[in-house]
C-alpha cells in the first residue's frame, strides 16, 4: 500500500517552488507530455454548482482559492496534456456534489499545494485562514520526512490522514473525492502504477467509503479498481453483462410493471426501478461461491422508495403476496441499522421464470442515507445533541481512532488496528438492557468488553452469553445478549492477542502490557540486552553513533523504550544484539577484529520455550524439543519456530528468504510442548477410555480430543493435542499407544 496521489503530472516550465513537483513528475512519466495544448481550465461549471447553495461572499473566496492553486500548478499537466489545475476543480466538483461547505471546497482546490509547491501551512493561515489551512495540512504526504522503509512512510501517511479525519470528517471526503477523480483518469498511468494505485484503492479507500456509507463512491471505486487489476476479467465479465442485458430485458420489463401496479392497487406511493449489480459485486459472488456467470442469476435488483417508514413494511408485505419469498433470504436493516448507518428492507423473491429477484425497500430518508452516506451528514460537533445516529456513530468510530493513536506507538501498528475495523461484515448483539453493539465478524466476548470501555476490558474475569457462562474467546454472533462480569484486580493477559478481533481491543491490550513494571521492564532488559552482546563480543555501553542508528532503524524513541519491549517480550535482545553487530565497526568492539564472529557464523538463538510473546511456535508444524527447527522474523510478532521439515516454513522461505534464522534448543527446557498425534481405531466399547489411559501413564497431559467416523461405523480416527518434554517423550508414548488393544495405527500429525 502507498499512500500516493496516482496522477503525477510532468512539469512545463515550473517554477522555482514547483521543483519538487518537477522531480515528482519524473516517477514513470513518459520523456515528452502528449501533444496536447494545455490551454486555460474553466471553472464555470463549479461555480453554477456552487451558487445553488453558496452565498457571493462564499463564492468569491472559493475564487480566490482558485485563483492561487492556479498561479502554483501554472506549467504543469497531467499524463492526459491537461492542465494540472483541471484536476483539483475536478476534485471540488465531486465536493460540491455533496454540497460540502466553503472551507471544503476552498480546501478541496488547494489540496496539492502544500505537496507539490513547498507551501508552507503559516502562508496557507494567513491567505485563507486556520480551518481551510488545517484540511489541507490533513491531506498532505510527510515526503518531508525521511522513513526507513516504503512500509513506515506508507503507515504513517495513512496514519496522518485518519487521525486529520478523526478532528474533521471532511478531510476524508475530499481525500475520496480526490482518489475518485484519480482513479477515473487512471489510463494515462504506466500497467504497473496502475495496479499499484487500483490495488491501494481497494485495500483502504473502498473500506473506508463503505465504513462511512458512501455507497456510491464505494461501488464506483470497486469498479474502477477491478478494471485496473484485472482488465482482462473485467472486459469479459462487462461483455457478459451486455449480453445479458438483452436476453433479460422483457423478465426486468414484466416485474417492473406487475410491482407498480401491484402497490399502486395497495394505495402505496412508491417508486420503482431496476438497478444492475457492479461489475466486481457480480465478479465476488463467481469466485466465493465457484459459479459460472451464468449461474449468477440475480444480476439485476429492484429498488422500491416509498413515503413512510411503515411502508416500508406495508410494501414488504405487498411484494409477498405478489411473489413468494426464497427463505432466508430477508434482512431487516432498518431494525437493526448497518454499522455505516445503512437501512433498507432486503428480500429476495422467486419472479417469473423462476428467476430470483432482490427488492431493496426504503423511505427517501434511507435512500439519501444509503446513496451519500456521512456525506449527507457531514457537518457535525462533538456534543451536539442534534446529531442523527448515523453521525454519532461515525464520531464514535472516529475518535476511537484517535483511542487507539494514544496507546500505539509506531504508524505500522496503528495502521494494522484501523484496518481491521474497516471490514464491511459485522455482527449485532446486545447489552444486558438491549443496546445494540455493532462488532466486526469473527470479534469475541472480550472485544465486546473493550468497545464497552477499555477500563471495562482490561478487568474481565468472565463473560455471560445468553445467560450461560463462555469463554471470553468465543465468537458473537448475531442476537447474542452479553454481559460482561469484571475485577478490579484483574489485568490484561498477553494471550489475549492470539484471539482478539478489532483494533481497539489489541491496541488497548498492547499498550497495557507495555505500561506495566516500565521500570522493572526496562532494567530486565537492559541486562538481557548486555548478556546477549557480550556473548557476541561487544561492549555493552555502545558509542553515541551506534545507538542513534540504532534507534532509527528501530523505530524506538530511546533506549529505554528499547530496554522496556525486550524486558517485556515484544522484543529479543540475542535478535537486537545481532542487529547492533551489523550496526559496530570493528573498532567498536572489546576484542581484536580478528577475533570476531563472521555474521554468517554467529551462534543459533537458543529457544527456551519460555521467552513469552517474542517467540512463538508455529501452529502449522508445533516443533518440540529434538525437531531440527528453524526461525521466522515477522513484524509485530516476534520470532516463530517451524520444524525444518515444515511444509508451510519452506513456502514461506521461497518468499521471504531473508526474514529465517539459524534457532536452536537449550540445554534445560523446564515445561511442556503441545503436539498433535492421530490414532486409526477400531470402534469397539472402552477404547477411548483406555487409550486416554495409556496417555495419562505416560506422564502426557490431554488439551484437546476430536473424533471422525467412517460411514459404516468400523474404524474411528482419534486426533489429540497432547503436552509432552520433548521428541523422546512423544516417541516413548507413540510406542506405548502401539500396543493397546483396538488401536491399529498412531502417528503424528501437522499441518
Amino acid at each position: 500500500m502507498n499512500l500516493t496521489t496516482p496522477e503525477t503530472p510532468h512539469a512545463g516550465t515550473p517554477k522555482p517552488r514547483a521543483a519538487r513537483a518537477a522531480a515528482k513528475a519524473q516517477d514513470g512519466a513518459a520523456s515528452a507530455p502528449p501533444a496536447v495544448a494545455p490551454g486555460v481550465a474553466s471553472v464555470s461549471q463549479l461555480t453554477a454548482k456552487l451558487a445553488e447553495y453558496l452565498s457571493p461572499s462564499e463564492l468569491k473566496k472559493v475564487k480566490e482559492a482558485y485563483r492561487f492553486s492556479d498561479e502554483m500548478h501554472l506549467g504543469q499537466v497531467r499524463k492526459s496534456g491537461e492542465p494540472y489545475i483541471s484536476h483539483p476543480i475536478a476534485v471540488a466538483e465531486i465536493c460540491a456534489d455533496w454540497k460540502l461547505d466553503v472551507q471544503a471546497i476552498m480546501a478541496a482546490l488547494l489540496h496539492d499545494v502544500m505537496e507539490d509547491q513547498d507551501v508552507k501551512k503559516d502562508e496557507l493561515i494567513e491567505r485563507f485562514g486556520a480551518p481551510v489551512a488545517t484540511l489541507v495540512d490533513g491531506l498532505s504526504k510527510l515526503e518531508k520526512i525521511e522513513f526507513q522503509s516504503q512500509i513506515e512512510a506508507q503507515a504513517e501517511n495513512f496514519r496522518k490522514m485518519l487521525l486529520a479525519m478523526a478532528s474533521d470528517v471532511r478531510v476524508i471526503l475530499i481525500k475520496l473525492a480526490d482518489r475518485l477523480h484519480n482513479m477515473r483518469t487512471l489510463e494515462h498511468m504506466v500497467p504497473a502504477k496502475k495496479r499499484r494505485i487500483a490495488a491501494e484503492t481497494m485495500e483502504v479507500y473502498v473500506p473506508i467509503a463503505h465504513r462511512l456509507g458512501l455507497n456510491n463512491i464505494y461501488r464506483e471505486l470497486q469498479d474502477l479498481s477491478f478494471a485496473h487489476l484485472y482488465p482482462l476479467r473485467y472486459r469479459t465479465l462487462s461483455k457478459a453483462v451486455k449480453s445479458a442485458r438483452g436476453n433479460r430485458r422483457e423478465v426486468v420489463k414484466k416485474i417492473l410493471e406487475s410491482v407498480k401496479n401491484t402497490l399502486a392497487i395497495a394505495g402505496l406511493q412508491a417508486e420503482v426501478y431496476g438497478r444492475e449489480k457492479t461489475l466486481y459485486g457480480i465478479y465476488k459472488k463467481m469466485r466465493n461461491k465457484h459459479l459460472s456467470f451464468s449461474q449468477v442469476l440475480d444480476v439485476y435488483g429492484f429498488r422500491v422508495v416509498v413515503d413512510s417508514f411503515a411502508n416500508c413494511y406495508v410494501a414488504l408485505g405487498t411484494l409477498h403476496s405478489l411473489y413468494k419469498p426464497m427463505p432466508g433470504k430477508f434482512k431487516d436493516y432498518i431494525a437493526i441499522r448497518k454499522l455505516n448507518g445503512y437501512q433498507s428492507l432486503h428480500t429476495t423473491l422467486i419472479g417469473p421464470y423462476g428467476t430470483p429477484v432482490e427488492f431493496q425497500i426504503r423511505t427517501q430518508e434511507m435512500h439519501r442515507t444509503a446513496e451519500s452516506g456521512v456525506a449527507a451528514h457531514w457537518l457535525y460537533k462533538t456534543g451536539d445533541s442534534n446529531m442523527s445516529d448515523l453521525q454519532q456513530k461515525t464520531h464514535a468510530w472516529l475518535q476511537s481512532l484517535l483511542d487507539i493513536q494514544q496507546q500505539t506507538g509506531d504508524s505500522a501498528e496503528f495502521l494494522e488496528h484501523v484496518k481491521v475495523d474497516l471490514f464491511p461484515d459485522s455482527v449485532y448483539v446486545f447489552t444486558p438492557k438491549s443496546k445494540i453493539i455493532a462488532l466486526p465478524r469473527g470479534a469475541t466476548a472480550l472485544d465486546f468488553a473493550y468497545t464497552i470501555h477499555t477500563g471495562i476490558g482490561d478487568h474481565t474475569v468472565s463473560v455471560k452469553i445468553n445467560n450461560e457462562p463462555a469463554s471470553l474467546r468465543t465468537e458473537l454472533r448475531n442476537g447474542d445478549i452479553v454481559e460482561i462480569v469484571t475485577d478490579p484486580a484483574s489485568r490484561p493477559s498477553p494471550t489475549w492477542l492470539s484471539f482478539v478481533r478489532t483494533g481497539k481491543a489489541r491496541s488497548a491490550i498492547r499498550h497495557h502490557l507495555r505500561t506495566i513494571n516500565l521500570n522493572e521492564s526496562v532494567e530486565l532488559g537492559r541486562e538481557l540486552l548486555a548478556q546477549a552482546l557480550v556473548a557476541l563480543n561487544i561492549k555493552p555501553d555502545l558509542p553515541a553513533p551506534a545507538v542513534e542508528k540504532l534507534l532509527n532503524e528501530s523505530s524506538a524513541k530511546s533506549m529505554d523504550e528499547l530496554y522496556a519491549d525486550i524486558g517485556v517480550g515484544k522484543r529479543m535482545a540475542a535478535l537486537v544484539a545481532r542487529h547492533i553487530f551489523g550496526l559496530i565497526d570493528d573498532e567498536l568492539a572489546s576484542l581484536p577484529s580478528h577475533q570476531h564472529h563472521a555474521p554468517s557464523e554467529l551462534d543459533p538463538v537458543t529457544i527456551y520455550g519460555s521467552e513469552g510473546v517474542s517467540v512463538q511456535l508455529a501452529p502449522c508444524c508445533l516443533p518440540i524439543p529434538g525437531d531440527q527447527i528453524i526461525g521466522q522474523l515477522r513484524r509485530d510478532q516476534g520470532l516463530i519456530v517451524h520444524t525444518s521439515d515444515c511444509m508451510g516454513a519452506k513456502r514461506l522461505r521461497g518468499k521471504e528468504p531473508d526474514r529465517w534464522i539459524a534457532v536452536q534448543w537449550g540445554a534445560e527446557l523446564n515445561r511442556r510442548f503441545d503436539c498433535r498425534i492421530r490414532l486409526l481405531i477400531t470402534n469397539e466399547k472402552g477404547i477411548l477410555a483406555r487409550v486416554a489411559a495409556e496417555i495419562g501413564e505416560a506422564d502426557a497431559n490431554i488439551t484437546y480430543v476430536g473424533m471422525d467416523e467412517d460411514h459404516e461405523h468400523v474404524m474411528t480416527q482419534l486426533r489429540f493435542t497432547i503436552q509432552v518434554k520433548d521428541r523422546v517423550h512423544l516417541a516413548h508414548l507413540i510406542r506405548n499407544l502401539r500396543r493397546v488393544s483396538g488401536v491399529t495405527r498412531v502417528e503424528r500429525e501437522r499441518t
